[in-house]
């Protein structure tokens, strides 16, 4: 189980990196294409475009690292009031839901994209782009959560059936502040307790 999470997180940061630098590459293309038209009037056509394709693909293949790093918006006001047994068990019941919305919209992705591919289909703009290389590199990130999705929910249902409540809250659960401090702080030289270096 170690090795295919040491797996799935070299994967999803590598999806992040390269995401990163093609929403860094696409913000240049606009940034010149608005400074072509304010003082040339020359417009690039299509980087609204391009740069709307990068976002939905960049943010699918967000989701393993953010998902590997618990890093999802968790809405935690009585959460931490329950007991810990209680928390774990909502912590795999919400990971399979989740896996259970992705998996629906994950096959409807797929259907959209194989139907682009069947038929041939392009965007209506100058560009005319196939659809569906944009939704390839989409479907592609959704199907990399799914996968990091179905670990996580197998991790985490083992720990609870195991009474391995420590594993199911480092697998899914929400981060505490002292997870939080850590992370922003690792490699500072900052020590948690003292305060110092």
């Amino acid at each position: 189980m170690q090795q295919l999470h040491r797996f799935l997180e070299k994967v999803s940061r590598l999806a992040v990196w390269a995401g990163g630098i093609a929403l860094l590459v696409s913000a240049f293309i606009v940034t010149v294409d608005v400074l072509m038209r304010k003082f040339f009037s020359i417009t690039m056509s299509g980087s609204d475009e391009i740069s709307g394709y990068v976002f939905a693909a960049s943010t699918t293949w967000a989701y393993s690292f953010c998902l590997l790093h618990r890093a999802n918006v968790r809405i935690d006001a009585f959460y931490n009031f329950l007991p810990r047994p209680v928390r774990a068990v909502l912590d795999v019941v919400g990971a399979v839901l989740l896996l259970t919305y992705m998996g629906i919209l994950t096959k409807h992705a797929t259907l959209v994209f194989l139907e682009s591919w069947a038929n041939g289909s392009v965007s209506v703009t100058t560009l005319q782009t196939p659809l569906w290389i944009p939704q390839l590199l989409w479907v592609g990130g959704l199907y990399l959560f799914m996968l990091t999705l179905i670990f996580v929910c197998l991790h985490s249902l083992i720990g609870l059936l195991q009474g391995d409540l420590k594993r199911v809250q480092m697998t899914v659960g929400v981060r505490s502040l002292e997870d939080e401090i850590m992370e922003e702080t690792h490699g500072m030289g900052t020590d948690l307790k003292t305060g110092g270096a």
